[in-house]
């Protein structure tokens, strides 16, 4: 019998294989292999199977089926983020976010931009790989909404910033939106 752990994950993809179940207590990432039909951004309950010290996902439910999509090199940032990178610019802060709000005034969304520390940490590749956790972010956004969702998480080119849009919605004309301008 193979040492097992069961709980409950946010999968990533993993750029060193195929999934990274990031552990929605402790935010500790396990790289898996196995989970056919798994998204990046899934909330899933897992048991994770290690053999030889490998670790497999031997079994999987999902809980939601949020999507998480990551994207690098973005040109025409949308005008809530670029506002809100002028505004961390001007005030020094390393961290803002704001709601957007559709044509009608309703809240549809929260953006949220993390300057870029040059030389000391990599936010993209933190977020791309758990170590930089977006759970505390999704869980915000339950407080007002259920999964699922659609998180975009975009490295523009122009600004040193990353910037992570939740959408509630992910069949939203704003998601369909996102997704049109920046995949």
């Amino acid at each position: 019998m193979h040492p097992t752990t069961s709980g409950r994950f946010r999968v990533l993809a993993d750029p060193h294989g195929e999934w990274l179940l990031v552990d929605r207590e402790t935010t500790d990432p396990i790289a898996v292999s196995g989970g056919e039909g798994l998204e990046p951004g899934y909330l899933i309950e897992a048991t994770v199977e290690w053999d030889d010290g490998d670790a497999i996902l031997a079994e999987w439910k999902p809980l939601a089926e949020t999507r998480i999509r990551f994207v690098e090199g973005v040109t025409n940032l949308f005008e809530v983020a670029r506002d809100l990178c002028e505004d961390a610019r001007l005030q020094g802060e390393a961290v803002l976010g704001k709601t957007t709000h559709s044509t009608d005034g309703e809240p549809n969304g929260a953006v949220y931009v993390f300057a870029e520390q040059p030389g000391a940490r990599d936010l993209w590749e933190e977020f791309r790989t758990g170590s930089m956790p977006l759970e505390p972010l999704v869980e915000r956004l339950g407080d007002h909404s259920p999964e699922p969702y659609e998180v975009f998480v975009l490295d523009p080119v122009d600004e040193p910033f990353v910037v992570v849009y939740l959408i509630p919605d992910p069949d939203s004309i704003l998601a369909e939106t996102v997704r049109d301008t920046y995949l």
